[in-house]
């Protein structure tokens, strides 16, 4: 999976086209499907939306600054090293992983299911990342 500190070029193009699939996808439902599934739900819970929505968009942000650091160890742009320093590495901890399961749960479909494969794609980068920190050790 790494090689010395590197995500592998073809597991990173996969993991890369996931994540970009999935930034569109929670941008179109923002757009066009949030505002609706918000107006069907009690005034109080509102902010749920709100905040999740940016949760959402924070996870698949801090997805993509990763694997555009990783896509420029590969070209040559930056050295591994560089790619290790604290500002180059998988931020948002505290925000990306926190999920409440009952405020989840009580979400339409489409957004629960962006929220919880957005999760999956975080923690499994959080592993890469430190994997990446560690030298591939």
């Amino acid at each position: 999976m790494t090689s010395g500190g590197l995500v592998e070029t073809a597991f990173y193009s996969r993991t890369y086209d996931e994540a970009f699939e999935m930034t569109v996808e929670a941008r179109d439902y923002v757009a066009d499907g949030l505002g609706a599934d918000r107006e069907n739900v009690a005034f109080g819970e509102r902010s749920y939306f709100d905040c999740e929505a940016l949760r959402l968009t924070t996870r698949l942000s801090q997805v993509m600054a990763w694997l555009l650091v990783q896509r420029a160890v590969h070209a040559g742009e930056i050295g591994v090293n560089e790619a290790r320093h604290e500002e180059r590495r998988l931020g948002g901890r505290e925000v990306c992983f926190d999920n409440d399961n009952e405020i989840i749960d009580g979400l339409p479909p489409r957004f629960r299911s962006l929220m919880e494969r957005s999760l999956r794609l975080y923690q499994r980068i959080a592993r890469l990342d430190e994997m990446v920190a560690r030298g591939g050790d």
